[in-house]
């Protein structure tokens, strides 16, 4: 496996269990072994052109896991091939245009991933700009939302045009 993925992956554990900030509480803590992943998935790694979407489209707003609404743009679509089918995702920002947010479901949502989606952003390693509307895309870095480890947390729910019928089997499994 890369030695970039299991580092980032073992800073998250160590993040999960130890930081203050964890979504995690004292009682999940105590019991917290480590998150499972899938294997690292090298045919889920893409550089995609993204086509970029007009700025005067109106913002959208993204219902979340408890009600609230929280307002998106939608930045850009770039298409790829996941389990031998074409697939097309919608690529987010703030209102600003200045963060990027993919979240989307598949077809593991619920069985072996959270039920609710999965996040990608460029906060993180996996969803990186590369400049020219081009961006390395890698679901291996795919991870949960907070509201998948307590339901205190207010999550944006991946749009409908997020939802695949293909498996992305890579990333962050589901929390036990």
């Amino acid at each position: 496996m890369n030695a970039d993925l299991m580092d980032f992956r073992a800073q998250v554990d160590d993040f999960l269990q130890f930081h203050p900030q964890s979504p995690l509480d004292v009682y999940q803590r105590d019991d917290f072994t480590g998150l499972a992943y899938y294997a690292e998935n090298v045919e889920l790694i893409f550089e995609v052109k993204v086509q970029r979407l007009p700025d005067t489209e109106p913002l959208v707003t993204m219902e979340t896991s408890t009600g609230d609404r929280r307002l998106y743009r939608r930045w850009g679509q770039f298409d790829f091939t996941a389990a031998a089918a074409e697939a097309r995702l919608t690529i987010y920002s703030d209102p600003y245009a200045e963060d990027f947010f993919l979240p989307f479901r598949d077809a593991t949502n619920g069985k072996e991933t959270y039920g609710a989606g999965r996040y990608m952003d460029n906060h993180r390693p996996g969803l990186t700009p590369l400049g020219g509307n081009r961006f390395l895309v890698d679901f291996n870095y795919c991870y949960n939302p907070y509201c998948a480890y307590n339901a205190g947390y207010s999550c944006p729910l991946p749009p409908r045009e997020n939802w695949l019928t293909v498996p992305i089997r890579a990333g962050e499994k589901k929390f036990a």
